[in-house]
């Protein structure tokens, strides 16, 4: 598994922070198939932001599939591939968050599912790190807009 972010991480943009940084330590997944990190110190501007503890989480985690599955052969007739299995790979952020002011913390999360079709990763892995590259860049470019969106509940 190659996924193994350095840290501090830059944290994207968000309205009322600034320069957000976060430094994460390696921490044991809930998967076994999983690399997880924990968020130890927030730094740059961020009123309010707790870090990682046992009763208010901040981690990210990668899962990677348990079984690669493989693309079938094709129709001896036709020759085409009627059935193309998909390997999923999930990323998750826990983030502890008081939903009333007094109420105990409860977890936020965020889950990101990509779904690769078997064989895409050999016959035309430039257009799934195209597929990558658009989603990361969505997500870092509107990431204060996303933040004001599920805040305001506000397109």
């Amino acid at each position: 598994m190659t996924w193994n972010p350095s840290s501090p991480v830059t944290g994207a943009p968000q309205t009322g922070f600034t320069s957000p940084t976060y430094t994460i330590v390696s921490d044991q997944a809930p998967d076994a198939n999983g690399r997880q990190y924990a968020v130890t110190v927030a730094g740059g501007t961020q009123a309010g932001v707790t870090i990682h503890s046992v009763s208010s989480p901040f981690t990210s985690t990668l899962v990677k599939p348990k079984v690669f599955k493989t693309l079938g052969k094709p129709n001896p007739t036709t020759g085409l591939v009627t059935s193309v299995p998909r390997n999923v790979w999930k990323h998750i952020v826990r983030k502890g968050v008081t939903p009333l002011s007094g109420q105990p913390i409860t977890t936020m999360l965020i889950t990101m599912n990509v779904e690769v079709p078997a064989g895409a990763d050999t016959a035309d892995p430039a257009n799934v790190r195209a597929a990558l590259s658009l989603a990361a860049g969505l997500l870092w470019a509107q990431a204060s807009g996303l933040g004001d969106s599920v805040t305001s509940g506000v397109f």
